[in-house]
């Protein structure tokens, strides 16, 4: 856990993400990314030094028409000391058996986000931060360059206007192998989804795609976040750049040494 709360560091310092008085809505879909993301904001608020309250919220799609069991997820909150907050929501029954949308990946996305803004702000939050880690920074960017053609990423943190709400992502500098050491290590409550579309999408041909050029050319993952970086895009860019170059060098010797392997 200890690696994953200095990325958190790194990203908090870095993109300016937590002020003192914030009340922040993390949105626990009850993955291993969400999970490990709500252990480690709790944790490092003890020491960073930045006054902020967590929620975490969960959203229950209801895929199939079932419910889901999130009674392990809101035992881990009770321990943590940090509200649990669940919302049962009718958007797997409207993409998936009213719908039936033949790409449901962007409507469900869209639908969930709204619910998880608006429960946010029904419950006081100023942010919502989200797990996206280090791998789908780069799978996002190579998507939006190999598909829609234009160069891009999600932002580290974004505001929306007509919410009123800030949405932070602290963990976009933790390689998703060490997300899933630490979730495998402390046993965190992982919740398998119920999504039909799960592991049959764009995303996973991606993720597929880019650890095969991994494996063949060491490195090539970081090369691309380095390269958003490096160009500023979506608010990506660097607070400081010297001669002898980045904090790409801090995050390669992390990276390349110790969180890939042929298998990953």
């Amino acid at each position: 856990m200890q690696k994953i709360l200095g990325y958190l560091r790194k990203a908090v310092h870095e993109f300016d993400l937590l002020q003192d008085g914030d009340v922040v809505a993390v949105g626990v879909s009850g993955g291993k990314d969400s999970l490990v993301l709500l252990q480690g904001l709790a944790l490092l608020r003890r020491f960073i030094g930045i006054d902020y309250t967590l929620k975490a919220i969960t959203l229950d799609p209801g895929f199939g028409g079932v419910r889901t069991d999130y009674s392990k997820v809101a035992r881990m909150c009770r321990e943590l000391g940090v509200e649990f907050i669940q919302k049962d929501t009718d958007i797997g029954t409207i993409v998936f058996d009213i719908r039936h949308e033949p790409h449901p990946c962007s409507l469900c996305a869209k639908m969930r986000r709204g619910a998880l803004h608006d429960t946010a702000k029904e419950h006081g939050c100023n942010k919502v931060a989200l797990g996206h880690h280090f791998d789908d920074v780069v799978e996002t960017f190579m998507m939006n360059l190999f598909i829609e053609g234009r160069l891009g990423c999600f932002a580290p943190k974004n505001y929306l206007s007509i919410k009123d709400l800030w949405v932070i992502r602290p963990l976009v500098f933790a390689p998703e192998a060490q997300v899933r050491r630490v979730a495998n290590k402390l046993e965190l409550p992982v919740t398998k989804s119920r999504c039909p579309a799960d592991g049959n999408t764009k995303r996973e041909e991606m993720k597929q795609w880019l650890a095969q050029r991994e494996r063949e050319d060491h490195g090539f993952k970081l090369r691309m976040f380095g390269a958003l970086r490096r160009a500023g895009l979506d608010g990506w860019g660097y607070r400081t750049v010297s001669k002898k170059g980045d904090n790409t060098r801090e995050l390669a010797k992390d990276f390349v040494k110790k969180n890939s392997s042929p298998t990953n």
